[in-house]
Formats: C-alpha cells, sequence, structure tokens
C-alpha cells in the first residue's frame, strides 16, 4: 500500500491503475477531522442507549460472536443501520464532492447511485464481544446486473490489527473463485492450498480518522476481533452505476437507490 503521502498525491489516472489492479485505493484524510468527531460522537450518543435498526454480533455467528441473543454479550451491536437517514453529518459524507470525484475516476461511472440496501452503516466493532469476519467479497450478499459496485469505507479514528482494521488481498477482485473454495457461506476455506496462497498475500489496511478505503465488490477481504478497550467506529456506503440495476425481486433491489 502506498505510504500516506504518496497516498494523498496519486493522480486521477495513477488512483483509476492502482484501483484496477489491486481492487482498492486508500486516500489519507479526505474527510476532515471535525467531520469524523461530530460523525462519531452521534454514533456514541446512539449506542447508548441504542438507537436502531442494528444488526447484532449475535445475529451473524461470526467467530467470536455471542452464541445468541440471549447470551451473555448477546446485546452488542455489530452496526448502526440506515447510516443516510442518521443525521445531515453522514448525508454530506455520502454525497461529498471529494468522494463522488474519486468514484468517477475510479470507475468512469458519470451517473453513480448510492444503494440503501447495502452497508449504508455504521459499523460498531466492540471489545470483548465483536467477532472476527473471514475472508469473503461482499458481492456474495448482491444482486444487481453486473459486479461492478465500489464501496468507500471512512474511518472515523484509527484503525489497526489491535482493534480489528480491515485486511485485504491485492488484486483478488480479478480472480474468479469456484464454489468449492467456498464454505457453506461463502467465506474462503483455508484448508484449500490455493486460498492459502491467496491469504499469504492479504495485507493490513492501517487507517486514522479521516483516511478512505474505496474497495471493489469483488475485493476478497476480512478482520480480526477488538482487543483493545475501545470501540472501533466506521462509516460505509455503497455505490453503483445508474445502469447497474439491483435484480428485481431480491433483496438489493428492496429500497430505491438514492442519486447523490
Amino acid at each position: 500500500m502506498p505510504d500516506r503521502q504518496a497516498a494523498r498525491s496519486l493522480t486521477a489516472d495513477a488512483a483509476a491503475g492502482a484501483f484496477a489492479r489491486d481492487g482498492y485505493i486508500v486516500v489519507r484524510g479526505l474527510a476532515p477531522r471535525d467531520a469524523c468527531a461530530a460523525m462519531a460522537t452521534q454514533v456514541l450518543a446512539a449506542l447508548d442507549p441504542l438507537v436502531g435498526p442494528a444488526e447484532f454480533e449475535a445475529d451473524v455467528g461470526y467467530p467470536g460472536a455471542p452464541a445468541a441473543r440471549g447470551a451473555r454479550g448477546g446485546d452488542t451491536p455489530r452496526r448502526l443501520l440506515n447510516a443516510y437517514a442518521r443525521g445531515a453529518e453522514f448525508r454530506r459524507w455520502a454525497t461529498d464532492a471529494g468522494v463522488l470525484a474519486t468514484l468517477s475516476g475510479l470507475t468512469g461511472g458519470q451517473h453513480l447511485l448510492l444503494s440503501q440496501c447495502h452497508h449504508n452503516c455504521v459499523m460498531t466493532k466492540h471489545p470483548g464481544y465483536g467477532s472476527a469476519t473471514l475472508w469473503h467479497h461482499d458481492i456474495r450478499y448482491w444482486s444487481f446486473e453486473r459486479p461492478d459496485l465500489v464501496s468507500v469505507w471512512l474511518a472515523l479514528g484509527w484503525e489497526r490489527a489491535a482493534n480489528g482494521a480491515l485486511w485485504v488481498i491485492p488484486g483478488s477482485h480479478r480472480l474468479r473463485v469456484g464454489r468449492g473454495r467456498l464454505d457453506r457461506d461463502l467465506f474462503l476455506r483455508p484448508e484449500s492450498p490455493e486460498n492459502a496462497r491467496l491469504i499469504d498475500a492479504a495485507v493490513p489496511l492501517e487507517l486514522e480518522a479521516g483516511d478512505v478505503l474505496f474497495f471493489h465488490c469483488r475485493l476478497f477481504h476480512a478482520a480480526g476481533r477488538n482487543d483493545t478497550d475501545r470501540v472501533k467506529l466506521s462509516v460505509v456506503f455503497t455505490y453503483h452505476d445508474a445502469d447497474n440495476r439491483p435484480i428485481p425481486g431480491t433483496r438489493s433491489a428492496r429500497y430505491p437507490s438514492i442519486a447523490p
């Protein structure tokens, strides 16, 4: 991954080339620190008492998650849903000119839409009961005419391996991984020799507040648990071209996309 200064100074062509090659880029300091602080303050207030809708760690059953909602730690939220509707700060970020310009440069898209059905959330990785996420790519959940969507991950605070930062496999968005290399839940099977070699190429993404990760929906990524004493907060939105429509009758078409 480019260093902090290099990542900020990437030309549009260089950024597009890196994205096409690796399936992701990180733009350092794209979001102002005061905007990050305002969103973090609102999120923390929405966690206690909890302001739904939310997804809970016990709902997904990932490694380290509580066994059930009624178990100890079962009320730990994994993410706050409907981020776009949670306040003006989130809407301003989702429609930020810098975000949209970067997306257009990476994808060549001229008419981008924000999905309300996928991501559109604040990831809230808690200490203790926050689970690990195994190797997957997001398109496994989504139903669009083309598997060409880009997610925008904004760090509201520092992200390191210690608090469950993302790991990515550069270039994995260009692979066609057979069904036999995936488990029942469509995670990479680590016991597969092909997958083991692939996972060996993974890199961690260390972020500071205001850093933004742009990543392709086919990029394989994973995250560990939060072993610190503070919750980790990240805002995530997903975008697609207007001519890349969700398949009718699927979860991807449940709510209309928004023109930023």
